[in-house]
């Protein structure tokens, strides 16, 4: 299986986190920190790091909380790049907000940087607070992935330009390149244009691979196109699987071999020696938002709450009466787990609430529950996000790791040193002639 580190503010995935004990609170303007974390991330043999944007405005919490996202993606990625050599840099970019030639320059530039290592997570972003920012409103869905397809068509293009064999750098002849190899591309669209050529070489992957994240009828379509990997999110085997079998088949419509698309949904993970020690660092990292965790978890299971009983167990007639909200699929579980007898207090700190499915306890129940999801078809592989990065990027390494690896799941060793070579994408060099 594929594994991904999420790194996101560089805290880690849990409110609180930069409160923790061991936590340097100036982590989140270190770039220092992100070397550590990915270099930890290496030692485990992950395959990538992903690390997400959403250049919003709203920071409704910045009081009390660190923004979710990194300074910026591509410098991150930049210093990671000379500090590690095996592990992949995926970073997203939005297809809404970026000129296609800006993107192309800046990514190829991180794949020549780190010989071959990078991945572009191509995303159209949704949100009107980040358009806000670039003093625009949000385009329709149907404007957002028809101009995101010409981007990435566009970007792929551009990588393209510079011929494979056009670099020739001959001191003694004096010839840096073949001019008759680096030609312009010309390509003019509804939504984008660019003239081109790039004027970077090949790096030894070739181009960058593209990922996407989503899960819509338009993602499945962008992705199916484009993508060699899937950043999803799903919270049972029976979706994750639907959604992964639904990115194969767009594969196959665009005459694609659906092997080389790879579905990779999240997992959130407090990994600690018994489950008890993982719910007492859960409840440090989160407990200051129970009232509000209380008000949702009611809502989610049609029932009412007091928080003044967050010590009790739900009553039977609360467990009884409790109705499972169809629109939330994490609510089947959070009445799974309070009908263990668990207090309600344990039950939210079971990440009931969080946005993806949650292991709170000791490295073998988060190796079950990957070694289930891949054995069903339902992931190619996850990517991470750890509680703390501080030490549950450590915990992870030490403790999950060499299960998967005694049990044949996961590999021992990197057999290359590309971000391609890692996922077994195919070669590619400019646009997929099949698409």
């Amino acid at each position: 299986m594929l594994i991904g580190l999420h790194l996101g503010n560089g805290y880690g995935s849990q409110p609180g986190a930069w409160r923790m004990p061991g936590v340097d609170p100036k982590s989140y303007t270190s770039f220092d920190a992100r070397v550590k974390q990915a270099q930890a991330a290496e030692r485990g043999k992950f395959q990538f790091i992903f690390l997400p944007d959403g250049p919003g405005a709203i920071m409704a919490d910045i009081e009390t909380e660190s923004p979710n996202f990194n300074l910026d993606v591509m410098l991150t990625l930049a210093g990671v790049a000379r500090e590690t050599e095996y592990i992949g840099l995926v970073a997203t970019g939005s297809t809404t907000f970026n000129e296609p030639f800006n993107l192309a320059r800046q990514f190829k530039a991180l794949d020549i940087m780190s010989h071959g290592r990078a991945g572009w997570n191509a995303i159209t972003s949704s949100g009107e607070d980040v358009a806000a920012n670039y003093g625009m409103r949000i385009p329709s869905s149907e404007e957002r992935y028809g101009r995101a397809h010409e981007v990435v068509q566009l970007i792929q293009a551009l990588w393209g330009s510079w011929g494979k064999d056009a670099w020739v750098h001959n001191q003694e002849s004096g010839q840096f390149a073949k001019q008759d190899q680096i030609v312009p591309i010309n390509l003019q669209g509804k939504f984008v244009s660019s003239r081109g050529p790039l004027y970077i070489p090949p790096s030894e992957q070739g181009q960058p691979i593209i990922f996407h994240a989503g899960g819509s009828p338009n993602a499945h379509e962008l992705a199916g196109r484009f993508a060699n990997a899937v950043i999803g999110a799903a919270f049972t085997i029976e979706d994750a699987r639907a959604q992964r079998n639904a990115f194969r088949e767009a594969a196959k419509r665009y005459g694609r071999n659906p092997d080389e698309i790879k579905y990779i949904p999240g997992l959130m993970t407090t990994i600690a020696k018994d489950r008890r020690t993982a719910l007492d660092r859960r409840i440090q990292l989160t407990e200051h938002l129970f009232p509000q965790r209380v008000a949702y978890l009611q809502r989610m299971l049609g029932i009412s709450l007091d928080y003044a009983h967050l010590n009790e167990p739900l009553s039977n007639k609360q467990l009884v009466a409790a109705n499972p909200s169809p629109y939330d699929p994490r609510s089947s579980n959070a009445l799974k787990i309070a009908k263990e007898g668990w207090s309600l207090r344990d039950v939210l700190a079971h990440g009931v609430i969080d946005y993806h499915p949650v292991i709170v306890g000791p490295g073998i129940e988060a190796a079950d529950h990957m070694q289930a999801w891949f054995e069903a078809g339902a992931a190619d592989g996850f990517w991470i996000s750890t509680d703390v990065n501080a030490d549950g990027i450590d915990a992870f390494v030490d403790e999950v790791v060499p299960i998967l690896q005694e049990r044949g799941l996961f590999h021992l060793d990197y057999e290359g040193k590309t971000l391609r070579k890692h996922l077994g994408a195919p070669e590619q060099y400019g646009i997929d002639p099949r698409v």
